[in-house]
């Protein structure tokens, strides 16, 4: 089966991360009718032009798998669309593709959102590279944080944890701080005898920066051996993830009711226990009647779903949408 040029309530799903972008192409029934995968979606970086340039290709190829020129209805779910004005730039240059007849824009964390709900109901907090965190209500409601950074009052996902471990770890080894096991792991990680070889690498551009994020997992590794920074750093990151969930929740008046609580992104994917259960102990505390799940589906499912109910269509789709992905 193929989609007509603009085929009523088809849908074309994009969800676009800083480092890949999935693409789908959904009929009205909700039978995936084509797909495709491009590079990572960086604005900030390049533009916003030349990063929906990005798209393309992947649009591109889920179109003509599904026999189709365009859709009816765009559903994107962009990486750095952290503002309601950024959505609306980015929204204008997609829809200037003519890649659907209506085109809406969303930040990346409510394609999560969406695809570990049934409704369009409960909040998000995703824990990639930085930490993010939306809530949305069936009435269009929402509630979110601009979650660019600490000007914006945001810590954590992968880059802060690595950031502070290692700021902990240089003051261990120099004595301007308390000992800490990370002092010797970080730099033995990459096949360095100190902390002091390992920061003139990373200032000298030997080691890319991009590397950093392989310091993440350690702190969690050092923790469950009984350090008490590293530990820190992973309580405090469980802190700030109940902190946005439930101010969050409190945003939408779902405190006093059972609502989802949807964990995703690659650090609380990984379901390192001592962080689950501190998130869970502090959540119990916060928003005793939030239900925490973690999210395995393929983000761009969310984003799907969420085309789908723009189009209002029928429950049978999404049920057939999920099987898909399932």
């Amino acid at each position: 089966m193929s989609t007509s040029r603009g085929a009523p309530g088809s849908v074309l799903a994009v969800d676009a991360g800083n480092s890949k972008t999935d693409v789908a192409v959904i009929g009205a029934d909700g039978r995936v009718l084509g797909t495709g995968r491009g590079g990572g979606f960086q604005p900030p970086l390049v533009g916003v032009q030349v990063a929906v340039d990005t798209l393309a290709d992947a649009v591109t190829t889920a179109l003509e798998q599904a026999g189709a020129d365009c859709v009816d209805h765009v559903s994107a779910c962009l990486a750095n669309a952290d503002l309601p004005v950024e959505e609306e730039e980015l929204a204008q240059a997609v829809q200037a593709r003519g890649w659907g007849r209506s085109t809406e824009v969303r930040n990346d964390t409510f394609a999560i959102l969406r695809a570990g709900v049934d409704e369009p109901r409960g909040v998000a907090v995703v824990c990639g590279a930085g930490i993010n965190c939306v809530g949305m209500l069936p009435d269009g409601r929402t509630a979110r944080f601009p979650a660019i950074g600490k000007i914006s009052g945001d810590w954590g996902g992968g880059s802060g944890l690595a950031e502070e471990a290692l700021w902990f770890a240089a003051r261990a080894e120099d004595g301007r701080g308390a000992p800490t096991q990370l002092a010797r792991t970080l730099p033995a990680h990459f096949g360095l005898a100190s902390m002091y070889a390992l920061i003139e690498a990373l200032h000298l551009g030997r080691i890319p920066a991009v590397r950093q994020h392989e310091v993440a997992p350690l702190v969690f590794t050092v923790s469950a051996a009984g350090d008490p920074v590293a530990r820190s750093l992973v309580h405090r990151l469980a802190d700030e993830v109940v902190a946005m969930a439930s101010v969050a929740l409190g945003r939408l008046g779902l405190l006093t009711e059972e609502a989802p609580v949807l964990l995703g992104g690659g650090v609380l994917a990984a379901r390192h226990p001592e962080l689950d259960d501190r998130i869970a102990v502090l959540l119990a505390q916060r928003a005793p009647k939030a239900v925490v799940r973690v999210v395995a589906a393929p983000p761009v499912l969310g984003a799907a779903l969420l085309g789908l109910d723009h189009v209002a269509a029928p429950a049978q789709a999404h049920r057939t949408l999920r099987a898909h992905y399932a």
